[in-house]
């Protein structure tokens, strides 16, 4: 709950001026997925892609997040909750300043993401949904994650012992168990022409 004492500053320099300046708008591309779909390689492909073209780019990893502001997290569903809580928030801040802003989270329950989603607006929150099979991911595991957690040695691994709800309108279904990590970036920077980011 916030404070009666906490007051929202508003900044010289709106979201719009830093917009401008950057040619480009500012949205949130949330990758979504099974362990080892390629949500963290897609998203650090697009963010190389567009930081090519010229753009103001973040990727928020869900494995980099975890070692610092939400490193005080475990993985049960409330706290899972709670990790995407937070990256909502960030990714937020980073559209006010102006910023195409990659996540790469498991982010299991669809109502998870849709808070962010109401958090951001419709027009700011792009959902990616990295299809790909349980089984080419479990191929392409060289952790040994999947395997580790059939055999009951993590507790909680999405896609054996802990629930993924895959989205039901996704803005965007990359067939990440099909094609390249560059056509799916393809796909992602057409869309973002398409809805005139770029």
């Amino acid at each position: 709950m916030v404070s009666d004492n906490i007051i929202k500053q508003q900044a010289q320099v709106t979201r719009k001026m830093k917009e401008a300046q950057n040619g480009h708008r500012s949205v949130v591309l949330w990758f979504t997925g099974l362990p080892c779909s390629g949500k963290s390689a897609t998203a650090f492909s697009v963010e190389k892609m567009l930081y090519s073209m010229g753009a103001k780019t973040m990727v928020l990893d869900g494995d980099n997040v975890r070692h610092g502001l939400c490193s005080n997290l475990g993985f049960s569903m409330s706290d899972r909750q709670e990790n995407i809580r937070r990256t909502g928030e960030v990714a937020r801040l980073f559209i006010e300043a102006g910023v195409i802003t990659m996540t790469a989270f498991i982010s299991p329950l669809r109502s998870y993401r849709d808070a962010v989603r109401v958090l951001m607006g419709n027009d700011d929150f792009i959902e990616i949904f990295c299809d790909c099979s349980l089984q080419i991911c479990e191929q392409r595991d060289v952790k040994g994650h999947y395997k580790r957690a059939a055999a009951g040695e993590i507790k909680e691994f999405t896609g054996v012992s802990s629930p993924y709800e895959p989205p039901e309108h996704p803005e965007i279904i990359l067939r990440t168990d099909m094609f390249s990590i560059e056509q799916c970036t393809e796909q992602v920077i057409g869309y973002l022409k398409k809805r005139q980011v770029l």
